[in-house]
């Protein structure tokens, strides 16, 4: 652990944070429904349309907290139950803020949807009228939909997400032209599994996407490759990352936003966790042609939490994304710090490329 810590201090970080950070908290945005407030604003996808900047945010709400009681909504139906839970009962294991295990079951303590908001100006970000919340529908999203990546493949939008139940954490999926209207297409990825990000072009016929699937006992949280004829039914999975011992990815990696086309090959900007929780992204290049081939990955990470609405927040030091805005060599990142908040970071492509250690010569 020591030597973890101590790797994640020394280490260089190239974000230039954006100077409005965050750019939502919490108290800027209205709750879905009375009864509830809204806990954390996170991990948006992010995608542009109608020459705006948009965000679709995971919210993640819960009841108001009443002293000696922890209290968490449950999709019921078409509307939510909430469960109340007296803090001292014998039968509840409440260490961590976002996860609790009471008489043997797994509950998130808040419930997340999907929220869009844009912006003409990449900064300023406003809850537009008109368009529908992402909510969980039916007994496999009953704990919430969670971090949505965003891919646009010819004229239609992928939407991946993380759809949350008793049943496990597995990879959902809707698709939509107009963000007004989707076409749902259910689970695509069964649990448990996440962070799965497809690819905006296909690749000598096929498209492509990194999920992430986890492992307790046996192997590890892992990034793995998976193609598909039509973009909804995956197979032929890979494993091509693994998290590094005794470095600041040695409990778990999983893929950002979709991969980034350069000329070197597909940029992929992930996460990963030490076992100390910290949150930090780097990179990895996979081959143009054939995307298992990974040539390279960066040794230190290119943004690690360091910010004050980083390191203190709803789960602290976090930085974590699924989502950016690419305008030439300029890489615009919006995350999640803390589990709290929304942020922005500029990057340069180039600058991510040079810190990339080759596996071989190139």
């Amino acid at each position: 652990m020591v030597m973890e810590n101590y790797f994640l201090n020394i280490m260089t970080d190239t974000a230039k944070r954006f100077s409005q950070n965050p750019i939502l908290s919490p108290k800027d945005l209205i709750p879905s429904r009375p009864g509830l407030e809204i806990a954390c604003l996170l991990n948006p996808g992010v995608f542009t349309f109608q020459n705006k900047t948009w965000l679709l945010i995971r919210v993640a709400e819960r009841p108001q907290q009443k002293t000696g009681i922890i209290s968490f909504p449950v999709l019921k139906g078409d509307g939510i139950e909430i469960i109340e839970i007296e803090e001292n009962d014998p039968d509840l294991v409440a260490d961590d803020p976002r996860v609790i295990n009471y008489k043997g079951a797994d509950y998130l303590t808040t419930l997340s949807h999907l929220r869009l908001v844009c912006s003409d100006d990449g900064i300023n970000f406003y809850q537009p009228e008109g368009y529908p919340l992402l909510q969980g529908e039916g007994p496999d999203e009953a704990f919430g939909i969670e971090d949505c990546r965003v891919a646009l493949i010819e004229d239609t939008y992928y939407l991946t997400f993380t759809a949350v139940s008793e049943h496990g954490v597995g990879v959902g999926m809707r698709t939509t032209k107009d963000w007004k209207t989707f076409e749902k297409h259910g689970m695509i990825i069964p649990p448990h599994n996440k962070d799965c990000a497809v690819f905006e072009e296909k690749i000598n016929g096929k498209f492509y996407t990194l999920h992430r699937p986890s492992s307790v006992d046996l192997g590890g949280n892992y990034i793995w490759l998976a193609e598909s004829p039509d973009g909804i039914h995956w197979g032929n999975h890979k494993c091509i990352i693994k998290t590094r011992k005794n470095n600041w990815d040695s409990k778990r990696v999983g893929a950002g936003a979709a991969p980034i086309k350069t000329q070197k090959g597909w940029l992929e900007i992930y996460h990963g966790a030490n076992a100390e929780h910290q949150y930090c992204l780097g990179a990895f290049l996979m081959d143009l042609n054939d995307p298992s081939k990974v040539l390279a990955q960066t040794e230190e990470p290119i943004m690690k939490p360091v910010a004050e609405y980083e390191l203190s927040g709803f789960f602290g030091q976090v930085v974590f994304t699924n989502g950016h805005i690419i305008n030439g060599d300029e890489l615009t990142i919006y995350y999640g710090a803390a589990d709290e908040f929304v942020c922005g970071a500029k990057f340069s492509i180039t600058a991510i490329l040079s810190q990339l250690k080759y596996n071989h010569a190139e």
